[in-house]
C-alpha cells in the first residue's frame, strides 16, 4: 500500500527505519543492549546482507506484479532450502522429497508464466527473492548461539535500510510521503520486526526440513490480501500454480510425518 505514491527503494528505506524504531526499544527493554556490538557479527552481517539481496528484489516485484503472484513465486524458497540442506549440509532429501521439488518448481514457472501473455521481466525478481531466502535461512543456522534473536533483527533492519537508502539515491528521486503512508509503514515496521524474530529464532533452533513448509502459508494470505485488499485475482493457470505450491508443501509435511512415525516404530 505505501508503494503507491512512493518509489519502491524509498518505501523500502522508510519501512526500515520504522523497524528500526521499534526493534531498538525492545533490545533495550529485554535487556540485550550489552550484546549490541554483536550485529556487525560476520555471520549475522551475512544473514542479513543475503535479505537485503531478497528484498530488494521482493520489493520491485510487488510494485509491478499482484501480490499474488510475487508471493507464489517467492514460495519455491522451501523447496530450495530443502535442496540445500541436502547439499551444504549432506542430509538425504529422498525420491518424494525430490519430486515434491520438481511439482513446487512447476507451480511457479505456472505462475511466472513466461511463454504466456502474462508474462512479466519482474516475475525473474521472484525466483531472485526465493533464492535469497533460502540462503537467508540456511546461512542463520551459522549464527552463533550466543547472539540474541532480536539483535539478529535489529541488523537484518538497520541493513535493509542502509541499502535500500542507497539505492534510492542513485536510482529515485525523494517524494514526500503523506501520514497514510507514514502509519502504513510503522505497521510494516512493527510485523517487521517481529517476523525477523520468529524466523531466525525458528530456524537456528529447528529442523529446517520441518519448519519450511511453513512458508506456504504466505501464499493463501497473499491471495486472500490481495482480493480483499487490492481487489486483484490471479489468472487460472497463475491459480493452478499457487495450488500445485501449496500441495507439494502440504506433501512435505505428510512425509515427514511417516517418516518420523517409521524411525520411532
Amino acid at each position: 500500500l505505501a508503494t503507491e505514491g512512493m518509489p519502491p527503494f524509498q518505501t523500502l528505506f522508510l519501512r526500515g527505519v520504522m523497524a528500526t524504531a521499534c526493534c531498538l526499544p525492545l533490545v533495550l527493554f529485554t535487556g540485550n543492549g550489552r550484546s549490541i556490538r554483536l550485529v556487525f557479527d560476520k555471520w549475522v552481517l551475512l544473514r542479513n546482507g543475503i535479505e537485503l539481496a531478497a528484498v530488494l528484489c521482493f520489493v520491485v516485484a510487488l510494485a509491478n506484479m499482484p501480490i499474488a503472484d510475487i508471493t507464489a513465486l517467492s514460495q519455491t524458497s522451501p523447496l530450495l532450502l530443502i535442496l540445500g540442506v541436502a547439499l551444504f549440509y549432506r542430509e538425504k532429501i529422498g525420491t518424494g522429497r525430490l519430486l515434491l521439488v520438481l511439482v513446487g518448481l512447476g507451480g511457479a514457472i505456472m505462475v511466472a508464466q513466461p511463454t504466456g501473455a502474462s508474462f512479466t521481466p519482474f516475475a525473474l525478481l521472484g525466483f531472485g527473492t526465493a533464492l535469497g531466502q533460502a540462503l537467508r535461512d540456511l546461512a542463520s543456522r551459522r549464527v552463533a548461539a550466543h547472539v540474541p534473536g532480536l539483535i539478529v533483527a535489529l541488523s537484518a533492519c538497520v541493513v535493509v535500510m542502509t541499502g535500500a537508502g542507497f539505492m534510492h539515491a542513485l536510482f529515485e528521486s525523494w517524494v514526500m510521503p503523506e501520514g497514510r503512508h507514514l502509519l502504513y509503514l510503522l505497521g510494516s515496521g512493527f510485523f517487521l520486526t517481529l517476523g525477523h524474530w520468529c524466523v531466525f529464532t525458528a530456524f537456528r533452533v529447528g529442523d529446517a526440513k520441518a519448519i519450511a513448509p511453513l512458508y506456504y502459508l504466505f501464499s493463501i494470505w497473499a491471495l486472500v490480501s490481495g482480493i480483499v485488499v487490492f481487489g486483484t485475482f490471479p489468472n487460472g493457470l497463475a491459480l493452478a500454480g499457487i495450488v500445485f505450491i501449496l500441495a507439494s508443501g502440504v506433501a512435505v509435511v505428510i512425509l515427514d510425518g511417516r517418516r518420523r512415525l517409521t524411525v520411532v516404530a
